[in-house]
């Protein structure tokens, strides 16, 4: 989760950046969980990543979580129809513009020195970009 706002004149100044930053996200896609990266979209910074229950509530809170940064205007989804069609359909019925990432090659990515594995952080962000 994002840090604790600092409050200021009763509002927080967290909230007032957050609204008005746009916010891409990438998500890499598994059976039972999703994990996703949030960056601004005018900088490419990275705000923060977290992984989510692959179920309606963790859509939910995938959904709020990015929505906690600013407002979620792209996302990439890694495997939009096999692990991924649960959330693709979640945040486009919300509104979100949702952009299938192909999967990269599980062969290529799993050799020594390709710095890949099942997972990596890259496989996230590079669907948010």
């Amino acid at each position: 989760m994002p840090p604790n706002p600092i409050e200021k004149d009763g509002e927080s100044s967290m909230t007032t950046n957050a609204l008005a930053r746009q916010v891409i996200g990438g998500i890499d896609t598994h059976k039972s969980t999703h994990h996703v990266a949030a960056l601004d979209a005018a900088t490419g910074q990275l705000l923060g990543d977290q992984e989510f229950p692959a179920n309606r509530a963790g859509y939910h809170a995938l959904q709020t979580w990015l929505g906690s940064f600013g407002e979620p205007v792209r996302v990439g989804i890694e495997g939009t129809g096999s692990f991924g069609a649960g959330v693709f359909r979640h945040l486009n019925a919300a509104g979100v513009e949702v952009i299938e990432v192909a999967r990269q090659n599980r062969q290529t990515l799993n050799r020594p020195g390709s710095g890949g594995g099942s997972h990596s952080r890259k496989d996230e962000s590079r669907g948010s970009t």
